[in-house]
């Protein structure tokens, strides 16, 4: 270690912190001072932070990102409804970034990773290259949970290492919905198909708003007393919603109390193309959840009832379809500049 003073009354720092080298290159710092203590602080600094080794009573963790991605979902992932999904893009990102240990991930790594994500380089399947900044937003997500859970879990004893890390800003997704026109020219095309469910499930999804796969896993016992009952949903809240009597004489009745429906997907997106309706990606058996919504908030309904009926858990999601009211900012008309005027002066 050397600390010397320049002939220009500066004090210059020329050490290595790991050592001098013996046959091998080794970091190097270089740097000028304007006092000596300025530069005796910055070295303490610098080599605290190399001798100190919080990782695990002491000694230095060696486990790789991987392993605790793979204990997370064995003491916890397994109980979610997407826990396998959430290992499989977390394992995608470890590789992705060149299997670091757990402590080597950071701020600046992951922001590396993910802006090759949204450029392309690095892609999960030959089909789709670029992502877009939400799912990156999403991955983020998983990683700043996936900290937080084993630390809680005792696994992990260091800060979150990606809590500075900011999520992108995106635009909020179009909400596609159904005219009635349309409405009534998709359950014509679904009514033509050779998949006797598709009908059905499409008018239960538009009369409930249930999701796609909510419906397909009803059974008879679910319909009971003129309500509908929704189990183990993507948001875990178990929900029921009422139908009237007409609807319910209109559904078929299964053979057994517990037969579910066959799967009918494809021959809804057969009906959708042939009913020539024009929907935003990701949204094909969505719009008909987005649809209930839509209409529901524009038949003046309760924005809090709507929340319970499509299960949300937060008002926030909910709140995207407030805008549907017929009430909805309607003093924007009365009160803009060219229609709201001071009264003339006498």
């Amino acid at each position: 270690m050397s600390i010397r003073k320049q002939p220009d009354g500066k004090w210059l720092l020329d050490f290595y912190p790991e050592g001098k080298p013996k046959g091998k290159a080794s970091k190097r710092i270089r740097k000028t001072f304007s006092t000596k203590g300025d530069a005796l602080a910055y070295q303490n600094h610098i080599m605290g932070n190399i001798n100190a080794k919080p990782w695990l009573d002491g000694k230095e963790d060696r486990r790789k990102l991987r392993d605790l991605v793979n204990q997370w979902c064995d003491e916890h992932g397994v109980t979610l409804d997407d826990g396998e999904k959430r290992k499989g893009t977390m394992e995608f990102a470890c590789e992705s970034m060149g299997e670091p240990l757990a402590h080597q991930l950071n701020d600046t790594t992951f922001s590396l990773y993910r802006s090759k994500r949204l450029s392309g380089e690095i892609s999960r399947t030959s089909r789709v290259k670029k992502v877009s900044p939400r799912t990156m937003n999403l991955e983020l997500a998983y990683f700043r949970a996936f900290f937080n859970q084993i630390k809680r879990l005792g696994h992990w004893k260091l800060d979150n290492p990606l809590s500075n890390v900011h999520p992108f800003k995106s635009e909020e997704a179009e909400l596609a919905y159904l005219e009635h026109e349309e409405i009534d020219r998709l359950l014509d095309e679904c009514k033509k198909s050779r998949n006797d469910n598709v009908f059905w499930v499409a008018r239960l999804c538009l009369v409930t708003g249930a999701r796609w796969d909510e419906v397909e896993s009803i059974t008879a016992k679910k319909i009971r007393n003129l309500k509908v009952s929704f189990f183990k949903t993507k948001g875990n809240r178990n929900r029921t919603v009422p139908i009237s009597k007409d609807f319910y004489d209109s559904l078929p009745k299964p053979d057994r109390p517990g037969c579910s429906i066959k799967s009918c997907y494809s021959a809804f997106r057969k009906a959708v193309e042939r009913a020539e309706l024009n929907l935003p990606d990701g949204q094909l058996s969505h719009v008909l959840r987005h649809t209930f919504a839509s209409h529901f908030m524009m038949n003046r309904g309760n924005i809090l009832m709507l929340k319970n009926i499509l299960g949300h858990t937060h008002i926030k999601m909910t709140m995207r379809y407030a805008h549907f009211a017929p009430d909805h900012l309607e003093e924007a008309v009365r009160l803009n500049p060219l229609e709201h005027k001071p009264n003339e002066i006498k």
